[in-house]
């Protein structure tokens, strides 16, 4: 890649992964080979791993390795299922399909931006049921959100499945120069760009960085560890950047969504 550098994330070491032409990162309790960059060593949260996911990775790279590069540069992060692509025309139903179509270069669509996150995904076509389910309390305050798509926002989709409450409550804690904005942005919107994925630039990747992980460290005194269980809130620091990220990238850059796929190549 010409001026480009692409982080994969995995919490395991994959036979697929390492033939395609990406950077390698391994976090987590597993052990990985030399393949495999190491970020045990230097500052490092890999203690958090299991409710930061990648971030972990992010936070590494922020304290350790950003500082190496220079400001030409594209420095993007993806994961172990989920990766950038040339162009949205492309199907990945196989990992021939994948290794063809996975982003290579730099597109020239580029040119003008200085940013690129996730196309989006709606969160506002929510099943009757699940709504009934997960979303009483909110519908208690507001029964109309049952049948009007525009009430179905980011904040909603977030007190469903992370905690009711939640996502406002670490709003809260944030800097004063992102609260209101970021709370307006998630209880008006109905999508967001997921995955944790983005690629930039040295300057912007700093203060993103210095961004999200000093509201994660305020968010941290509210919510801790101990109580965070299961898939939906263990790894709640990680869906508290997903959303962030959207309103952060839109808010701060030039951004540009692109294409990606899921792909699991760990079970290939």
């Amino acid at each position: 890649m010409d001026n480009i550098k692409i982080f994969c994330i995995t919490n395991k070491e994959s036979p697929l992964l390492e033939k395609l032409n990406l950077n390698l990162v391994g976090v987590g309790e597993n052990i990985f080979s030399n393949l495999y960059l190491n970020t045990l060593n230097g500052k490092n949260i890999q203690h958090k791993e299991s409710f930061y996911s990648e971030l972990t990775f992010h936070y590494w790279f922020w304290k350790n390795d950003l500082k190496n590069y220079d400001n030409e540069t594209w420095i993007g992060f993806c994961q172990k299922r989920r990766f950038w692509l040339q162009n949205n025309k492309n199907s990945i139903n196989s990992f021939n399909d994948l290794n063809n179509y996975i982003l290579k270069d730099i597109p020239k669509e580029w040119e003008l931006k200085n940013s690129i996150i996730c196309s989006p995904i709606k969160v506002n076509q929510v099943k009757k049921m699940k709504m009934l389910k997960r979303g009483w309390k909110n519908l208690i305050k507001d029964p109309f959100i049952f049948i009007n798509q525009k009430k179905q926002t980011l904040n909603l989709q977030f007190d469903m499945y992370h905690g009711y409450n939640v996502l406002t409550k670490a709003i809260s804690v944030m800097d004063l120069k992102d609260r209101a904005d970021f709370f307006n942005y998630v209880n008006t919107k109905d999508e967001f760009n997921p995955n944790i994925m983005f690629i930039s630039k040295k300057e912007i990747l700093n203060k993103w960085f210095e961004s999200v992980f000093s509201w994660l460290s305020e968010c941290e005194k509210i919510f801790g560890f101990s109580d965070l269980k299961g898939y939906d809130q263990s790894r709640l620091y990680a869906f508290l950047a997903e959303r962030y990220l959207s309103f952060w990238f839109k808010k701060y850059t030039q951004y540009l969504p692109w294409p990606w796929s899921f792909f699991d190549v760990t079970k290939k």
